[in-house]
């Protein structure tokens, strides 16, 4: 954490979860313990990462794991491309180390657990906007963080278009219909998906939906051992 002047609130936050009561709950937070000017509540992360392409600036972003068009760390990374420079916590009620750590290493400053006391949650923020990483009591870093074959560590060299273009391929579309939805030449999707296979080391279509996959909370909790 950074040495300075001390952060006591924020000005402009976006929230990304599609439970509005929850919802709710934290803007109140936001808005009367950190004095919050603005808070911008999202439900889901095709609608976040649309309204950071159009140029929407939080000061900090507070994300759901568990959203409609979200597997995994797959949102998280997603909103980390679109957004690289804005402080990502997260705030979820899957709180194992082993969630924890993939979030992390996928590039959140902070991780809540749900059930957190309301100081808790604003200590948090606070040390995040300080320049600073937030994890719960108790949690143990992964010691496998750095391996080398990490999919999180591929996927973060995708660029925005890239893992746009990797979702549709996790979702079976073909070339000419990814070129549809994303109104591009079809030679440009093909170029993508070369540069995608050669970003994540793979050979085929089906291997990179393999390393897409490997980010689900699934594999996370099956492939790192047993958690807390």
């Amino acid at each position: 954490m950074s040495a300075g002047q001390e952060i006591t609130g924020v000005s402009a936050v976006m929230v990304i979860d599609d439970h509005p009561l929850f919802c709710e709950a934290l803007t109140m937070t936001l808005c009367s313990a950190l004095g919050a000017e603005a808070v911008d509540s999202v439900n889901s992360l095709r609608d976040a990462v649309a309204r950071l392409d159009n140029g929407a600036a939080p000061e900090l972003i507070l994300l759901d794991l568990n959203l409609p068009d979200v597997v995994g760390m797959d949102g998280l990374i997603r909103l980390k491309t679109a957004a690289p420079r804005i402080p990502v916590v997260v705030v979820s009620s899957l709180s194992d180390d082993r969630v924890i750590a993939s979030a992390l290493r996928a590039g959140a400053s902070g991780f809540i657990p749900k059930d957190s006391p309301r100081d808790v949650l604003v200590g948090a923020v606070r040390a995040v906007l300080r320049g600073g990483t937030w994890t719960p009591e108790g949690f143990i870093p992964d010691s496998d963080a750095d391996r080398r074959d990490d999919p999180l560590a591929r996927l973060q060299d995708l660029t925005p278009q890239q893992m746009r273009i990797l979702q549709l391929v996790c979702e079976g579309k073909l070339n000419k219909q990814i070129a549809y939805d994303l109104g591009i030449a079809e030679t440009t999707v093909k170029a993508h998906i070369s540069a995608i296979l050669r970003k994540l080391g793979v050979q085929s279509r089906t291997q990179a939906v393999l390393i897409a996959q490997a980010v689900s909370f699934s594999s996370i909790l099956q492939s790192q051992g047993p958690g807390r």
